[in-house]
């Protein structure tokens, strides 16, 4: 088997632990429930249709995060991403159609770290390349 087709699959379903929304542009992140999602990303966020309509990261990256600067995991509000999965390798999604919950999410592009997050944990040497969240079109 390839390290191509290793990477593409993954061995459990992933889970959503954590959602959020940016209402505004610079407001902190609400934690919400349950979100409703359309071809602009969730209901309520201040989103980028087709080009960032819904951002994720993965649980364990929030961990590796906090390792590398010392500390506990990071708090999924700090990173301003909307989804946090668990379980399943993001990186081997690209170009895919995923379930999650009842809506369909395609996965287009890595989404480089933003500014925000760079005010609240500062550069860490890099840290933030190795653990960079997704770009998705609902």
């Amino acid at each position: 088997m390839s390290l191509k087709n290793l990477i593409a699959g993954w061995a459990q379903p992933g889970r959503v632990e954590w959602i959020g929304v940016r209402p505004e542009r610079r407001v902190g992140m609400e934690i919400v429930e349950e979100a409703i999602t359309s071809t602009d990303g969730l209901d309520g966020d201040r989103s980028r249709a087709g080009k960032r309509a819904v951002t994720l990261i993965q649980q364990e990256h929030l961990v590796t995060i906090g390792s590398f600067l010392g500390q506990r995991p990071i708090a999924p509000e700090i990173l301003r991403r909307n989804l946090v999965v668990s379980g399943i390798n993001l990186a081997g999604l690209k170009g895919r159609e995923v379930q999650v919950g009842e809506a369909v999410l395609r996965f287009i592009v890595i989404c480089a770290p933003c500014s925000r997050m760079e005010e609240a944990l500062g550069r860490a040497g890099g840290v933030f390349r190795s653990a960079r969240p997704w770009r998705l079109v609902c």
